[in-house]
């Protein structure tokens, strides 16, 4: 009876035990998971303009000091290359991506993917059509091409004496949402004004410079080079631009307005010299760090509601339904103010746009 009697007391304590260390385990395991660092996919559609090495830089270095580990790649605008990045980032248990599509269009399909794996998905920049995004962080895009336009209406007004002239608008990737919240900004402005005449009104594949290029010199020789102004969707498609006009001796601020967007550094230099009129300043330091902010408490707290880790939200409705959406602020730079924005800003140095 007693060895009986011990045996099942020494049992039981080291089921007990067993149970215990289980347990205590377990515990353990929680604990290395919710202490491990975040990892954050941070996918760029393409490094093609000098700004998306800003970009890169300001949300690797934010996600870093807060704790997350960054895998990054872009796509070189090439849609099916997108699509094997975020495969890949799925499989190597990345915990929420943020995401600037390639094609806007069809991009809902690679939310669809993360969901399927259990990884929210924020949008960046670029807002994706007729998907369930969880969160979108994007630039004021429409104020964008209302800024151009207006410093556009300015402009003829003190070159030509009147609100008058054929005005060109090119555009970005065809049926690219950003491109188009881009360009309705301007149009509105231009509406109000009958007296401007959009001559052409395009696309352009990839956001190719070399394109924009042909657009420009095609219109040069059908309108004799009677153009007055050229309003671009980002500063690649303006320097194709002023690259036609170079070739006609009609680059120059005083003979025909152009307005870019991102102000690309080498955009910014001839905007100084009087070749380009104006740049849109996408403030990219706030994007990116909201952003990333944003995609780690995401990844810390993943069955919260975002709405209520966001902060202050606007919501946007992209077709599948209202995305809360941060929106960052945007400015125009023309020579006159250069110096208060771009440089007083930190985004260059004056050494950089002078070259002195």
């Amino acid at each position: 009876m007693a060895v009986g009697f011990w045996h099942t007391i020494r049992s039981t304590s080291l089921k007990g035990l067993v149970t215990a260390g289980l347990a205590a385990l377990v515990l353990s395991s929680n604990s290395v998971a919710q202490d491990k660092a975040p990892r954050i996919g941070f996918l760029l559609k393409t490094m093609q303009e000098a700004r998306y090495q800003t970009d890169k830089a300001l949300f690797v270095a934010r996600a870093e000091s807060n704790g997350a580990q960054v895998v990054f790649d872009s796509s070189g605008n090439d849609e099916l290359l997108q699509l094997q990045q975020v495969e890949k980032m799925l499989e190597d248990g990345i915990d929420v991506i943020v995401l600037q599509p390639v094609n806007t269009q069809t991009a809902g399909a690679l939310v669809n993917l993360a969901h399927e794996n259990g990884v929210k998905v924020v949008g960046y920049d670029s807002m994706l059509q007729n998907g369930p995004l969880d969160a979108m962080v994007m630039q004021d895009s429409w104020s964008v091409g209302r800024l151009q336009a207006e410093a556009m209406v300015n402009w003829l007004e003190s070159t030509r004496g009147k609100v008058t002239g054929r005005v060109a608008l090119i555009r970005g990737q065809p049926g690219d949402a950003n491109a188009a919240a881009l360009s309705s900004g301007a149009l509105e402005v231009i509406a109000k004004h009958p007296g401007i005449d959009v001559i052409v009104d395009r696309s352009h594949v990839d956001w190719s410079p070399d394109m924009a290029r042909e657009t420009a010199e095609t219109l040069l020789v059908e309108y004799d080079n009677a153009i007055d102004a050229f309003i671009c969707n980002n500063s690649g498609l303006a320097f194709g631009v002023l690259a036609a006009l170079r070739d006609e001796g009609l680059a120059s601020t005083a003979k025909i307005f152009v307005a870019g967007s991102d102000a690309d550094l080498r955009n910014v230099r001839l905007v100084a010299a009087n070749v380009q009129a104006l740049e849109i300043w996408k403030t990219i330091k706030p994007l990116a760090f909201r952003a990333a902010d944003l995609a780690i408490e995401i990844a810390k707290a993943p069955e919260s509601n975002i709405v209520d880790i966001i902060g202050e939200h606007k919501l946007i409705d992209n077709g599948f339904g209202k995305i809360p959406t941060i929106i960052t602020p945007v400015f125009a730079v023309s020579k006159d103010t250069i110096d208060k924005t771009l440089i007083e800003g930190g985004f260059y140095t004056r050494e950089q746009v002078y070259q002195n």
